[in-house]
């Protein structure tokens, strides 16, 4: 399965995609993030061509690694629901949608055009849980 953590940055993506992680066996289980992803191709390209071709780079990688029998963790902003449901639409994807109100110093990240998921997704809202509890949340809300 590959599950796919968007959202705007501080909420709290990659940290749940690792403790996630740890649900599986080491040798099952892999993460792609956007931070590591954009400094492997040396690509700091905002702009929303750039973002969609970040996005395109994750979504191959981890079809990739899926069809090669790992757990794919994504963390990625990945602010264009068009590109989010044609991905799901067409590969074992679980969205997860992690966000908070709470300014958590990364606001100058922030994408002015995200568009939030409509339907066929997981809802983990962070900002008055702690990590743990909001873990625990998403565990029960993948019947793991």
């Amino acid at each position: 399965m590959i599950y796919w953590f968007t959202g705007q940055p501080g909420a709290g993506k990659t940290t749940m995609a690792k403790y996630l992680m740890e649900y599986f066996p080491k040798n099952e289980v892999i993460h792609v993030d956007g931070d590591y992803l954009r400094d492997a191709f040396k690509d700091k390209d905002y702009s929303e061509f750039g973002r969609r071709k970040n996005i395109q780079r994750a979504q191959y990688i981890s079809q990739f690694l899926h069809s090669q029998g790992y757990q794919v963790m994504v963390s990625l902003v990945s602010p264009y629901r068009d590109q989010r449901e044609e991905f799901k639409f067409n590969t074992s994807v679980i969205e997860i949608y992690v966000h908070t109100t709470e300014d958590r110093g990364r606001e100058q990240y922030h994408v002015k055009d995200y568009e939030p998921p409509l339907e066929n997704f997981i809802d983990i809202d962070t900002t008055i849980k702690n990590e743990t509890d909001s873990y625990f949340e998403l565990l029960k809300k993948l019947s793991l």
